[in-house]
């Protein structure tokens, strides 16, 4: 592939890549043609353009989309169980009704976004949204004021996690495209999330409540999708079942810490065994097979099967859009556009870590899908992070929540989440872009400037 970089010269390569994210676009945006469809295209008509031979244009798309998908999948799928477990068992009611118990109702607000933090954890945005919807309209409805001043701590919880912090498609995404350590992200990105959440989403969301009179919505339902026919779980139980994971990760990224410093030896096998433990998929795994003895006590193992089946149907496209990202990072990795795009940049004396979020943001902004923007500027800078030298895991790290950041920012009509939350809350489009648009802005750039101090200081 250095022949046909040569060949064709950094402005030509540079012009193909700019293309192809406008194709991108505007297959997206203008036809609505489906993100995964789109990036299949794309990622053939760059294969083309820049000359890959025709016998390799094919490999090259499989290779990109089942590296990508070999991380994301298992990630992606068991998180997602975990999260439906919780969901149909009553786990987020028991978690909210406790922590507002516990900070008392005057921090209400707070106690429904810590609630969002921890059940955000497992499950994604739009479905941790909708199952605690009726919770913060129950809330809101106990103690009065203005709907936002409940919603938006808690939705801004939903909004970090997912973007911050792994198992979510984005960040695991990025982490396999960028070759960050997932574990590690996993602390990085909670020690980014709190403050980002706390000055973003929950300051915000008092500031927004009192602003904004948002009233109860008509279409408030005052139950949550449990099963009403079975005794939810404890706090305690629900609370140990979102922190196993993390548990076990923690003790794989620790170990791997102690080995650096020599206090154990790399090849203990005990030392080796609970380092497998810790990874991502065997610690979600083992969380979801515990989730699933603890419940069988009260649901039927049939029922519990079809829980877990309800659960994947719903990821299968963000799945699909996860890998297609992959695929188009594969093909502009073998075509040489990330190494001119590095050359370029490098010239410019932009850092990579703000090339990253001025990149993610653009694409925000053009096409509003936070996945497919984290994707694809994860794709468009992985060759320039791997042809720069000096960079560390950490550095890592803080790339992956860099992009993180501009995939976050300006939420507006282009965006499922705009929709989402402004048609939930009855609020119109101008209310919304005066609410959800400046927060989800606030969280996006709050996360960049966190990041981007990390990466000064370490």
């Amino acid at each position: 592939m250095t022949d046909v970089t040569n060949a064709l010269g950094a402005g030509t390569l540079l012009g193909i890549a700019a293309g192809a994210v406008l194709l991108l676009l505007v297959l997206i945006m203008r036809f609505k043609v489906h993100a995964f469809l789109a990036l299949t295209l794309v990622s053939i008509v760059v294969a083309l353009l820049t000359k890959v031979p025709f016998d390799k244009v094919v490999p090259t798309l499989l290779t990109g989309f089942g590296g990508t998908l070999a991380g994301v999948a298992l990630l992606v799928g068991l998180g997602a169980m975990i999260g439906r477990l919780l969901e149909v068992s009553g786990g987020a009611k028991v978690l909210a009704d406790t922590l507002i118990g516990k900070f008392g109702a005057h921090r209400a607000p707070f106690a429904l976004g810590v609630a969002s933090l921890l059940f955000g954890f497992p499950i994604f945005f739009d479905a941790g949204l909708v199952v605690m919807l009726p919770i913060i309209f129950s809330v809101a409805k106990q103690f009065g004021g203005s709907t936002l001043k409940y919603a938006f701590p808690a939705a801004g919880a939903f909004a970090v996690m997912h973007a911050l912090v792994p198992p979510h498609p984005g960040p695991v995404a990025a982490s396999e495209l960028l070759g960050a350590n997932i574990g590690l992200l996993v602390i990085v990105g909670l020690i980014i999330a709190l403050p980002t959440w706390y000055i973003g989403a929950y300051l915000y969301g008092l500031y927004a409540g009192k602003k904004f009179d948002i009233k109860l919505p008509s279409s408030f339902l005052g139950a949550v999708d449990a099963d009403p026919n079975h005794k939810p779980p404890s706090f305690g139980m629900v609370l140990t079942i979102l922190l196993m994971p993390l548990v076990l990760i923690f003790l794989e990224t620790g170990l791997n810490t102690a080995i650096v410093l020599g206090w154990v030896a790399k090849d203990d096998t005990l030392v080796n065994f609970l380092r497998m433990l810790g990874k991502t998929p065997v610690a979600l795994l083992i969380t979801v097979f515990f989730a699933l003895m603890v419940f069988s006590r009260q649901h039927s193992l049939k029922h519990l099967e079809k829980i877990c089946d309800g659960a994947l149907g719903p990821i299968c496209g963000i799945i699909l859009v996860t890998g297609a990202g992959g695929m188009f990072g594969g093909v502009l990795r073998a075509s040489g556009i990330g190494d001119a795009l590095a050359g370029v940049l490098s010239d410019t004396g932009m850092p990579i870590i703000v090339a990253a979020f001025v990149i993610a943001t653009a694409l925000r902004v053009a096409q509003g899908s936070a996945t497919v923007a984290l994707t694809t500027t994860a794709a468009l800078v992985a060759p320039m992070v791997h042809a720069s030298t000096g960079i560390s895991q950490l550095d890592l790290c803080f790339i992956v929540v860099a992009i993180a950041g501009g995939a976050t920012v300006l939420s507006h009509v282009n965006d499922s989440g705009f929709w989402l939350v402004g048609r939930f809350l009855e609020m119109d489009e101008k209310t919304t872009l005066k609410t959800w648009t400046v927060m989800e802005t606030l969280l996006g750039g709050l996360a960049f400037i966190f990041a981007l101090i990390g990466s000064l200081i370490f």
